[in-house]
Formats: structure tokens, C-alpha cells, sequence
């Protein structure tokens, strides 16, 4: 099957090198969204049919397979986050031919005379916040945001970073860009982006204005604490050598199991901003006080569960590749039990054993479901009682 993608922009007048209009002439078989229809109609023979592009696309792609050739119309470059990913995951045995124009994040920085090839690309259009998250807190210097009409608006990320600390960015607004009557260009501070609605639509760039703090290790003493028990916390010498213990750089999901103030996941989220993190915690107030510290040092999207983990459907979360248990409530085995099921093949499990009694729950646990023990360091901080750092690996 042969594919024909042809990058537009939102103008109603659209140039087309002798090229393209010898693709469009021999064929009678286009397809493209509602938008794309509307501009292109003009350029198509008359006799043609069009395959509109809506979801489901399972739907669309079942219409192309009785086609041998089909003309695309798609936004920008197809090949940047555009509709020709799709034609080549979901038909990797077709033949493609790409005729790209500017996508829309060039098309914005060309408007802003901005040079653009150290600008780090985020799409948030039908996707999780967690790209976005992750560049904030690595700091790029441009940030190029791909948003949608609903969940990732200019404002509710404009809202997001203020939320979390992140007011060393502006933001560059681009809305209908190649639309020669409607297109628009501005400039905001984040605080006037909130609540404002902007034509759909819609890229953005953000501009850093400064370097925002990223500490590695942060001093218990800076951390909202439970109830101000400085001893209900992980402290940093041994927060780090846990995290180190756990290889968080080629892991995808971490659990927190027990997360008390959230220190643990706070900084592995500022180290490893890659990472998608589950916290769970017994204590109600442990959601609030972790979100307090979470905004305190700027990580956003740490995702809490409240309730006994020995006792609560972990079905709907991901299943985890790290482990780390800073709390166990006497119920050690149902924990190891519950996590190593789940557990990638190479996952990790970390726990610190603050006494031989949960030293000996923990061995007992992991002999009982098949993990090894890798390694345990002794360490301790102060007048504390030493704390063994324990790994097991399944």
C-alpha cells in the first residue's frame, strides 16, 4: 500500500510545488482531518472521495486497506508527532512519501526570530503531563510545548509550573500560526497566562529567565515533617545511599511503599525526573504533607495512594522495576509478597532495616519469595541508631 503525506499549514491559500500537484492530480483518494478538508477542497479533482481522519483510527485504517493508494493532508511536518508515526507503526509495510512543511513549534520560533536548535520538544496533546515534568525540572533553557483543547492549555500549564515553583520561565504563545487572516503572537509573564483562553489552535514556547535550584541531597531540616518529627524522615546521607542502591537511571516506575513526608520520593523525582513515582502511604495526612514538600522543591507529578498497602487494589498502577519500603507496619511479608509479583524480571527491592527484628522480617520475606539478597551497608547519621540499607533483586 502506498502512502502520500503532504504537510499544510492553516492557511486557505496553500502553494504546492509541481511535485505535490502531480500526487494530488492522480489520485481520487485523499483523507485528513475535518480542518484539512476545508482548506485543501479546493486543490482536489472533482471526482475524489475523502476518508475523514477521527477516532477510533482503527476505523480509518481499516477504510485504507482497501486502497492501494491514498493521499494524506496533515498538519505541519508528519513525521513530528504527525499522523505519518502512525501510518508507519500500524502499516510498517506500506510505502510512505513525506512532503513536509514547518511544523508548528518552527513556525513560532520563525515568528519570534528565536533560534530554535537547542529547544527541547514536549507534546502534550492527548498525553500524560509527565514529559512536561520532567523537562521543567531538568531546566532546559527552551522548552517547546505541543498542547491540546482540553487537559493541556496554555493557562493549566502556566498554572502548573506557578504551582510547583517554576516562575523563571515566560511563555510565547502561538495560535492559528499560518492562518494569514487569524494567526497571533504574544508574549506573557506566566502569572497573566492563568485563567486566559487563547484561539485553538495553539503551541507555546518557553523562555528560561534563570537557572532554578537543583540540589543533590536535601537536608531533612528543610522538609515539612510529620507532626515535626525529625525522626519520621529518611536522612539524606541515607535517602542517597538508598536511591544510589536502587539504579534509578535505567528504571521506568518506582514505588514508594510507606512514604511518611515524601522525602524519598521528592528526591528521587528531582534526580531521576524520567521516573514515574507511586507513593503510598497509611497516614491520611501523609497525602498533604507530601504534595507541601512536592511543591516546596518543585517535582511535580509524584502520585500518592492512601490506604494500607497490604490492603489496597494495586491493580490499576504500573507495575514497578524499583521498590524502595521506608515503612512496613509489621506486615513485611504481605509487602514483599504484594511487590514481587509484580516486580520486573531485573527489578530492585531497597529497604532500611532501623532494627535485627525488621532485618530478619526482611530476609525471611525475600527467602520466602524467591528475591536474592545483593548487598547491605550499614550506615549512621549522628547520635541515630545505624541503619542497615538492604537490596534484594528478583
Amino acid at each position: 500500500m502506498n502512502f502520500f503525506i503532504i504537510g499544510i499549514d492553516d492557511n486557505r491559500e496553500q502553494y504546492f510545488t509541481p511535485e505535490v500537484q502531480q500526487v494530488i492530480q492522480s489520485h481520487t483518494l485523499f483523507s485528513g482531518g475535518i480542518r484539512h478538508y476545508e482548506i485543501v477542497k479546493p486543490y482536489l479533482p472533482l471526482e475524489h472521495s475523502w476518508i475523514p481522519i477521527t477516532v477510533p483510527l482503527s476505523d480509518v485504517f481499516e477504510q485504507y486497506h482497501s486502497h492501494e493508494s491514498v493521499v494524506v493532508f496533515a498538519s505541519g511536518d508528519p513525521l513530528f508527532y504527525g499522523f505519518a508515526n502512525t501510518v508507519l507503526r500500524e502499516i510498517p509495510e506500506a510505502e510512505v512519501k513525506v512532503f513536509p512543511f514547518f511544523n508548528s513549534l518552527q513556525l513560532l520560533a520563525h515568528r519570534l526570530l528565536m533560534p530554535y536548535h537547542n529547544m527541547h520538544v514536549v507534546s502534550l496533546t492527548g498525553r500524560s503531563w509527565n514529559k512536561f515534568d520532567e523537562a521543567l525540572i531538568r531546566g532546559y533553557e527552551k522548552i517547546g510545548i505541543l498542547t491540546d483543547n482540553k487537559e493541556h492549555t496554555p493557562s493549566a500549564i502556566a498554572a502548573r509550573m506557578l504551582e510547583y515553583g517554576y516562575d523563571n520561565y515566560t511563555m510565547s504563545v502561538g495560535e492559528l500560526l499560518g492562518n494569514g487572516e487569524k494567526e497571533k503572537v504574544s508574549d506573557w509573564r506566566l502569572e497573566e497566562v492563568v485563567g486566559k483562553t487563547f484561539a485553538f489552535p495553539n503551541n507555546l514556547i518557553l523562555r528560561r529567565t534563570y537557572l532554578r535550584p537543583r540540589p543533590f541531597g536535601i537536608p531533612e531540616s528543610d522538609f515539612h515533617l510529620l507532626d515535626g518529627r525529625a525522626r519520621m524522615i529518611t536522612k539524606m546521607p541515607i535517602r542517597l545511599l538508598s536511591l544510589s542502591m536502587l539504579d534509578l537511571h535505567d528504571r521506568h516506575v518506582f514505588w514508594d511503599i510507606g512514604f511518611c513526608t515524601g522525602s524519598v520520593s521528592v528526591e528521587a523525582k528531582l534526580q531521576f525526573p524520567h521516573l514515574r513515582i507511586i507513593a503510598f502511604e497509611q497516614r491520611p495526612e501523609g497525602e498533604q504533607l507530601i504534595h507541601d514538600n512536592a511543591r516546596k522543591f518543585g517535582t511535580p507529578g509524584i502520585e500518592t495512594v492512601i490506604g494500607d498497602f497490604a490492603q489496597i487494589d494495586i491493580t490499576p498502577y504500573p507495575s514497578p522495576d524499583a521498590v524502595f519500603i521506608g515503612g512496613h507496619g509489621g506486615k513485611m511479608d504481605e509487602i514483599i509478597e504484594k511487590t514481587s509479583d509484580l516486580l520486573a524480571d531485573d527489578g530492585v527491592i531497597v529497604f532500611n532495616s532501623v532494627s535485627e527484628e525488621s532485618r530478619q522480617l526482611f530476609l525471611k520475606a525475600i527467602d520466602r519469595y524467591n528475591l536474592q539478597l545483593r548487598q547491605t551497608i550499614r550506615i549512621q547519621t549522628d547520635d541515630f541508631n545505624p541503619i542497615d540499607v538492604m537490596k534484594a533483586t528478583k
